[in-house]
């Protein structure tokens, strides 16, 4: 963010050492004094400042200093400061003001010496709360010209700059106009935003200012501020974002030289944008998650077998269709209905296409082991807030049937994305996706859960049904006599919810006795038609209300027809809800989790312990590769069952985990172990990539002997020789280890933390969740 605070057209105020002046008057009668008088006259009349007189002479002396006076060192002026800064005398409260801004730009070190003395700090967020607009004003041009430093940002937020900014920025009388414009960066890369307010450069510094130490506190930070102060706040840059955010769309620029009643400020797209995310990670107001038992009743029925009896029978095994009048749905039970009513649908085209996709904002990925909030922030940078982008938000196709392949209505945005890494959409791509569904397209959307505040409730509770961090939501609008997506199987199972008209499906049995697993290569979940039983498939019609679960791992496809002769729609309008389970909440996980808990209260500093350990790692995840069961869903977490049937479900996980440390002990080999090391070490492949989630485990802010330090292709690639050098040693040092481990481990020791481990990943994906829902929540 640029950090200064506004610029009027035609009317620049410079804020340079260089150019840092007071205007002078004659008639003061100090204008021939130089500078160590000045200085000798200012701390007299401090001295006596009870005098009315003396009030006059600091006015005086204030004006009189010039830029050639911030050079000395030790300068004698900042022990003054704080005295002058909470002055009872606006002109001398606000000169002081001036004096610290201009020395923060005068160089780091005065910056940072400024920064550092709490006294000149204090004063200056004194003048902030000041009731005087000319106080006020120079203090918040001050606190811009501080900003340029980290060091000088976390000082003024330690001592309440921030609040003081907020709260003066919403006593400020409402704007009886606000003008929005947008105008590009000089490189072009990143949207600049300008915000007008009607004849008022004031409120758009205190904006500024306040957005500049938003966006660099902490969580903790964000958490102190007064939550009906972080709510009034909030709900102003909602406001004015829904303003930005159309103005972007149209791509409304704005020459620097036109509209001269409009303040520019230097508040960029993506710096309103993380303010209202971070702002909102800290609110009271977070996504809510739907009730279980409403949850469970509008999916599974209203009998209490029928949630138990799915996860025994069809959960991971087997496609299974719900209908919905076998689960005849109570009043209030169809999770779905405030979200299907919200969208206006008709028989025709649906005219909510356009209006849906022009209040969407891109949501970018967040890496699966990424569980600091602020880290991500800073990942996507300059991009936060923009609009959806092609094949990453959006994606418009349909596969040509006899071909058997998938075509895009904007196959030069695909391209653009394989070129370049994105392509954002603009107004009129967003209307001509209502083209592409007259021509025969499907509308597939990402990320529904961060974009409407009722699908997030519905995704919050799935994942914890099911003991998973998060769930993915998809909506997919396709026209009649039409199919969307080639046949494929997901890596993670997906419950298709019909929303509206009739689909087609056909599900094939799976090829491969083996679960896909999440992040699998793309182009692994398209299947050739020969890979495939189609005397075998399942022909379902998924009618409006009905639910098929799809394991991961099922090739299936889906189309729609022309509409029955009754009017029924031909169109289709479904939600894919996706239990995505990451590598962690696996089998394969728990039990690399049960081996560090375990070392944990094993620990020995000897080699061959580390060694071994280190080993067995790599030895389950061999088992991971080749055992069906080590890649199901982990439920240990899941809060799925009621608490008469919950013995059942937890004695299913306690007999799977006995069942696996039983696979470990006959079945995991030294050699294979060794043989991994080798052949990742000759490839320059960290063999401990998959596992490196194991570290947040760290329960004593300590690393965890044999994982953290040991765990990496540098240590093994040291210690490999002596392995190889030493085979037999190794191996009995190996085998001693797993037996210890297997004879030991207690299902029990690993669950708390297990949980803490899945908390961590639900505590960021909320955090994510929030951030963006408030981004859409425009009104």
């Amino acid at each position: 963010m640029e950090t200064r605070g506004s610029e009027r057209p035609r009317r620049k105020r410079a804020r340079t050492s260089e150019t840092f002046s007071y205007h002078r008057n004659k008639s003061l009668g100090v204008e021939d004094v130089d500078a160590d008088t000045i200085l000798a006259l200012l701390f007299a009349a401090i001295l006596n400042s009870h005098r009315p007189e003396s009030l006059s002479l600091i006015e005086k002396c204030l004006i009189k200093l010039t830029p050639s006076f911030l050079s000395q060192n030790p300068n004698p002026i900042l022990s003054l400061l704080p005295f002058i800064l909470t002055s009872k005398r606006a002109e001398i409260a606000s000169r002081g003001a001036e004096i610290v801004g201009a020395a923060s730009l005068f160089s780091l070190e005065m910056n940072e010496q400024i920064a550092l003395d709490g006294e000149i700090v204090k004063g200056l967020v004194s003048a902030l709360g000041s009731s005087k607009r000319n106080v006020l004003m120079a203090a918040c041009n001050a606190v811009l010209d501080m900003s340029t430093t980290s060091v000088a940002r976390q000082r003024l937020l330690e001592l309440s700059a921030l609040e003081s900014l907020m709260f003066g920025f919403l006593q400020v009388p409402k704007f009886s106009r606000m003008l929005v414009s947008i105008c590009s960066v000089d490189d072009g890369s990143v949207t600049c935003c300008k915000i007008g307010i009607e004849e008022d450069e004031f409120p758009v510094l205190l904006l500024t200012a306040s957005i500049i130490l938003i966006n660099s506190c902490n969580i903790e930070q964000l958490e102190k501020i007064p939550r009906n102060l972080s709510k009034t706040f909030l709900a102003f840059l909602r406001k004015l974002w829904a303003e930005v955010h159309n103005e972007m769309l149209l791509a409304n620029t704005m020459k620097s030289s036109q509209e001269a009643c409009i303040y520019i400020s230097n508040i960029r797209i993506n710096n309103l944008a993380e303010s209202i995310f971070r702002l909102s990670i800290s609110s009271s107001q977070v996504t809510p998650t739907l009730p279980l038992e409403v949850l469970k009743r509008s999916i599974f029925g209203l009998s209490k077998s029928s949630f138990e009896d799915f996860m025994f029978t069809h959960w991971e095994v087997s496609p299974f269709l719900i209908q919905r009048l076998s689960r005849a749905l109570n009043e209030g039970d169809d999770i779905f209905s405030s979200f299907v009513q919200s969208l206006h649908l008709t028989k025709t085209v649906p005219s909510f296409l356009s209006s849906i996709l022009r209040n969407l904002v891109s949501c970018f990925p967040i890496a699966s082991d990424e569980l600091d909030i602020l880290s991500f922030l800073k990942e996507v940078g300059n991009k936060l807030g923009c609009p959806i982008i092609y094949q990453q938000d959006i994606r418009v196709l349909r596969t040509e049937r006899q071909l058997k392949r998938e075509v895009h209505f904007f196959q030069e945005s695909l391209d653009s994305c394989c070129k370049k890494g994105s392509h954002i959409f603009n107004i009129d791509e967003v209307k001509k996706c209502e083209e592409a569904y007259k021509e025969g397209y499907t509308v597939a959307v990402r990320g529904m859960e961060f974009r409407f505040e009722s699908i997030a409730a519905i995704a919050n509770g799935l994942a914890s049904l099911f003991g998973q961090p998060s769930v993915g939501v998809n909506m997919y609008l396709t026209p009649p006599n039409s199919q969307g997506l080639a046949r494929h199987f997901d890596d993670h199972c997906v419950f298709v919810c019909q929303l509206f008209g009739t689909k087609q499906w056909t599900v094939f049995p799976q090829p491969n006795v083996q679960l896909p697993r999440l992040y699998d290569p793309p182009d692994s979940l398209y299947v050739a038609e020969a890979e495939v039983s189609v005397a075998d498939c399942r022909k379902i019609s998924l009618k409006e209300g009905d639910i098929l679960y799809v394991p991961r791992g099922f090739p299936h496809e889906a189309c729609t027809d022309n509409g029955g002769p009754n009017g029924s729609a031909g169109c289709s309008l479904h939600l894919t809800l996706g239990i995505e389970v990451e590598p962690p909440f696996e089998w394969e996980g728990f039990a690399h989790v049960a081996l560090c808990c375990w070392n944990q209260s094993h620990k020995q500093p000897q080699d061959l312990h580390v060694i071994s350990v280190n080993l067995l790692h790599v030895a389950i995840g061999l088992l991971g590769n080749s055992d069906p069961t080590f890649r199901k869903a982990c439920l240990v977490a899941a809060i799925s069952l009621p608490s008469d049937t919950r013995y059942r479900l937890d004695l299913n996980q306690r007999t799977i985990f006995s069942h696996l440390i039983d696979k470990i002990n006959t079945e995991s080999r030294f050699s294979e172990a060794l043989r991994g090391i080798e052949v990742a070490i000759r490839k320059k492949e960290d063999p401990f990539q998959r596992i490196q989630w194991l570290r947040l485990l760290n329960l004593d802010g300590e690393t965890i002997e044999g994982h953290d330090s040991n765990l990496s292709l540098m240590e093994m690639a040291k210690l490999f020789p002596l392995c190889v050098e030493h085979k037999e040693k190794v191996e009995a040092a190996f085998m001693h280890v797993k037996s210890r481990f297997c004879d030991e481990v207690l299902f029990g020791n690993v669950l708390n933390s297990y949980k803490m481990l899945l908390d961590k990943y639900k505590k960021a994906r909320k955090q994510y969740m929030d951030g963006m829902i408030s981004l859409h929540r425009t009104s």
